[in-house]
């Protein structure tokens, strides 16, 4: 399980985030980051809150706040702007169509991150190569163009195999829904169980088709 975290840290100057999202890879980001984040950087662990969130959810961020004794950080949707989303799509709507679905995850993810972000140096993410045929082309360092900062993926290597070994090894609290067979969780309309022989990012918007699986957050722009 190899990670460069503690060199690349060294290098950085500004305030650093954690973009925490429930997964077991985000577990470990954080367990590294609060290991070996320099004192004299400023880091801020935040989630993005986006109303859609499974009930086991908000019991699983309290625990993970008393297990490591830190705050994480909540950015919501703008209420006018999800208001009128849920008006025009209604609760389960997103599933009508590509376009429904990305306009809801801009409203409720893109959006709060850009926020999340303003005034960052750095973004730390637990995105690993091997989750899915949309990040097979991840690096450990990234420039991220949108927001104009340093996106640091310190997993980028590790395996399913490696994520669990190192919560195991530590002792780290797990989403209890992983325990009902989801191996990535996100909105609850947009997130089911993986099925043997899937790849751990099946059960997201399982409707569509491998290369459309991201909700904008994590995509570059055209070249």
């Amino acid at each position: 399980m190899e990670t460069y975290i503690p060199g690349i840290l060294d290098r950085i100057k500004g305030p650093i985030a954690l973009a925490f999202s429930y997964q077991a890879e985000d577990v470990a980001a954080l367990h590294l980051l609060l290991r070996y984040t320099p004192k004299s950087l400023e880091l801020e662990i935040f989630t993005l809150d986006t109303l859609k969130l499974f009930p086991e959810t908000q019991g699983y961020h309290e625990k993970v706040e008393a297990f490591f004794r830190i705050s994480i950080k909540k950015y919501y949707p703008l209420p006018d702007e999800a208001q009128k989303l849920e008006e025009q799509l209604g609760a389960w709507g997103m599933r009508g169509s590509l376009e429904d679905r990305h306009a809801c995850c801009h409203v409720r993810k893109v959006n709060p991150l850009r926020q999340a972000l303003a005034g960052k140096s750095a973004w730390v993410t637990g995105l690993r190569a091997a989750q899915s045929l949309t990040r097979k082309g991840l690096q450990i360092l990234e420039y991220d163009e949108e927001h104009r900062l340093l996106k640091i993926n310190p997993l980028v290597s590790w395996t399913d195999q490696d994520v669990a070994d190192y919560l195991h090894t530590h002792d780290l609290p797990l989403h209890p829904l992983y325990a009902q067979g989801f191996k990535s969780i996100g909105c609850a309309p947009c997130t089911r169980p993986v099925r043997e022989g899937e790849d751990s990012r099946a059960g997201r918007w399982w409707w569509e088709n491998p290369e459309h699986k991201e909700c904008g957050i994590h995509l570059k722009k055209p070249e």
